[in-house]
């Protein structure tokens, strides 16, 4: 039949777009090294700079840290470069048990927002010993600041300036530029982020990113190789993990660009901007805010910039986003529990698709009672398969039934389910939410009594999948109430469907489990109901 066959076609892409990267993860890297230095062609000048004051210099001897504590994060700051060596989001755990903040940089990377200067005389900034102003900042309801300071061997001076406020995860920052040298500066200030590469199975997309001429350019490490430049009008440069990222977003984005490198699994991503003629005696500041924050859709749409537009569903992001902001809905005004949100949203879908729904098991209830007269076909013109095809389609007008009216509803419906799918893999939100019972972790594989010891294909910690064997079960049930194709090699691959998907989705995520066992029982459950009808 038509339908069990496009239902196959559509199993198996599933099977080959999920499984891929779970058989084949792309292996970790061996060894860290320091992040590359990024270096940029030098863009027209921008605003005209201002008269410099007098120039202290700076006595700095050796490494410090400072310290920046606020109700949404704990930052560790070097003077080494003026950069991050830690950036800790205290609404977020690193581990479900733990105690400790999830800190957003690898453990690999020393140090990310980092400052560097390509193609003029400020050299050395990005590993400089700058002068900070204080050593532990505590940001109120006022916020806080804080202010670092470096001089170059030939008298640029170099200041960076954070602004931090408590209720947001967006930091202000300004660099000023003093030209003390003899010479006039003209070049590129980067602003870098620096992660590596993942080396687990990754169902989405993870590494750098950018907003380029008004697409979002979402850039695989192994491709940084093609293209590693990517000028235009860049209004924000990222480094993306599944469920958290980190961005720097200039407040002038005229002759910006995105500069990537990778070497050995460091990628560096660099915010571009050009210095402009600064002469000898003039000053000039650039503003950009930094992000280190989870990617949450609705938080990122509040701040003044398009780094929402990071949080992609792909092709179906025109889907994905209304069923994640109905599925916030429900959590925020009708019942605090994601798990059941998820069983609400997948009934409110479930209620839209109805009437597709009843025409295709109709269209099944009506195909199921010509089963013996096309098997009888079958058996009489098993050596003659034209003359048995133009005798089913003369059955089928017969009995005035469409075999692909079973067919559309199906392929109407996938879209929303591949929506689903991508939303709830990727949503902060459930990362660490619970269901109930030993569902503590809508994000992580459902697993009842751990057993403490490996089993192949089941990532740990292992033990038993119970929503996931539930689903097998429901498919298998679904299966046994579908009418049969008559084929019997059809027959055996349908029937082996059920324990091929329990396999490959014992160790997703127990909310995208949730949500297909839900999905499965209202769907027997709509097709029992028309079948007693009908019969």
């Amino acid at each position: 039949m038509e339908q069990v066959r496009l239902f196959a076609a559509i199993i198996l892409s599933i099977i080959v777009f999920a499984g891929w990267n779970f058989l084949f993860p792309p292996q970790k890297p061996t060894e860290v090294p320091k992040e590359p230095q990024l270096e940029q062609p030098v863009a027209q000048p921008g605003e005209v700079a201002t008269p410099a004051t007098d120039i202290k210099p700076v006595t700095v001897v050796e490494e410090n840290i400072t310290v920046v504590e606020s109700p949404l994060y704990r930052i560790e700051f070097t003077n080494r470069g003026a950069a991050v060596k830690r950036f800790e989001l205290k609404k977020y755990k690193e581990t479900l048990d733990g105690d400790a903040y999830k800190n957003v940089i690898p453990a690999e990377v020393d140090r990310t927002f980092t400052l560097g200067f390509a193609k003029n005389s400020v050299q050395g900034a990005s590993d400089a010993l700058f002068e900070a102003d204080q050593q532990n900042v505590v940001v109120g309801d006022n916020g806080a600041s804080l202010s670092y300071r470096w001089v170059s061997t030939n008298g640029v001076e170099v200041v960076r300036n954070f602004h931090f406020t408590a209720d947001s995860y967006a930091i202000s920052s300004t660099v000023t530029l003093r030209n003390g040298s003899s010479l006039a500066l003209d070049g590129t200030l980067a602003f870098g982020l620096v992660s590596t590469v993942d080396g687990g199975r990754s169902y989405g997309f993870q590494g750098p990113s950018g907003f380029v001429d008004g697409h979002l350019e979402n850039v695989k490490a192994k491709k940084i190789k093609d293209k590693n430049l990517y000028s235009g009008t860049v209004e924000w440069v990222a480094q993306q993990s599944r469920y958290f990222m980190t961005a720097v977003i200039p407040k002038e984005i005229t002759g910006s660009s995105m500069a990537l490198a990778e070497k050995n699994g460091v990628i560096t991503a660099a915010m571009n901007l050009p210095t402009g003629m600064i002469q000898p005696g003039m000053e000039k500041s650039f503003e950009v805010d930094i992000l280190a924050a989870p990617k949450s859709y609705r938080m990122l749409k509040k701040l003044d910039s398009s780094v929402h537009k990071a949080v992609n569903f792909g092709w179906f992001d025109i889907i994905a986003k209304p069923c994640l902001s109905l599925m916030n809905f429900i959590h925020d005004h009708v019942v605090a529990n994601y798990g059941i949100a998820i069983i609400l949203l997948t009934i409110l879908i479930k209620l839209i698709f109805w009437p597709l729904g009843n025409k295709s098991y109709t269209s099944m209830h009506e195909m199921k009672k010509l089963q013996p007269i096309m098997g009888k076909l079958r058996e009489k013109y098993a050596d003659d398969k034209q003359r048995m095809n133009q005798e089913v389609m003369a059955l089928y007008k017969t009995y005035k039934v469409n075999p692909m009216s079973g067919c559309l509803p199906l392929v109407v419906q996938m879209p929303i389910f591949f929506a689903l799918y991508r939303m709830l893999y990727s949503a902060v939100e459930l990362r660490h939410a619970p269901f109930f019972g030993w569902i503590t972790d809508l994000s992580a594989p459902d697993r009842l009594f751990h057993f403490g010891f490996s089993i192949p294909m089941m990532v740990q910690p292992t033990g038993i999948p119970v929503l996931t064997l539930l689903m097998g079960a429901t498919m298998f049930l679904q299966q046994k109430m579908s009418p049969s194709t008559g084929d019997p090699t059809q027959a055996k691959m349908m029937m082996m469907m059920p324990l091929v998907m329990t396999v490959i989705f014992v160790n997703f995520s127990s909310g995208l489990v949730l949500y297909w066992l839900v999905n499965n029982v209202l769907s027997i459950s709509q097709q029992y109901y028309i079948t007693k009808k009908l019969s």
